[in-house]
């Protein structure tokens, strides 16, 4: 699969909150239950909350034939955002959103990249030579998720 990487314009907004929307309540079921899903990634999409952050964060947009792939964000060091579609997992969409988004941090002189990893992404995060800092519980809309705060450091 050819993959492309861009940075984000406003009008793909839209496709990647129902991008996101999909894939949590599609892919990260297996890890976690249905109420938190659905709190996670509440219907309808918050496109607004998404719009204004997508502008405010680096954004990087993954495109194939099939049009838009997955995206990923970045807010200083800290690793926000990384969503593939549901239909596209492993296929190497996160990993070439993922040497993007570190890329431009180590450019940007980052010493290292900090990211809340979910139970599904954890093992993607630990394959990238991500650290596992701790275990916390995050609350959404009541109902609270385990994720992993994990880091990695420049590369020599």
């Amino acid at each position: 699969m050819e993959i492309r990487i861009r940075r984000y314009r406003p009008e793909d907004c839209l496709t990647l909150t129902r991008l996101f929307y999909e894939t949590v309540r599609r892919a990260n079921l297996g890890d976690y239950t249905q109420d938190q899903v659905e709190a996670w990634a509440p219907a309808p999409p918050e496109e607004k909350r998404w719009a204004a952050m997508l502008l405010d964060h680096e954004s990087w947009v993954a495109e194939g034939e099939d049009g838009i792939l997955g995206f990923a964000t970045l807010d200083g060091d800290y690793f926000d955002h990384l969503f593939v579609r549901w239909d596209c997992q492993r296929q190497g969409v996160a990993r070439a959103l993922a040497d993007a988004l570190e890329n431009r941090a180590w450019e940007k002189g980052c010493e290292k990249i900090r990211v809340h990893a979910s139970i599904t992404a954890r093992p993607f995060f630990e394959k990238r030579g991500y650290q596992l800092i701790k275990e916390q519980q995050v609350e959404k809309r009541g109902r609270f998720l385990t994720n992993f705060v994990m880091a990695a450091t420049r590369r020599p």
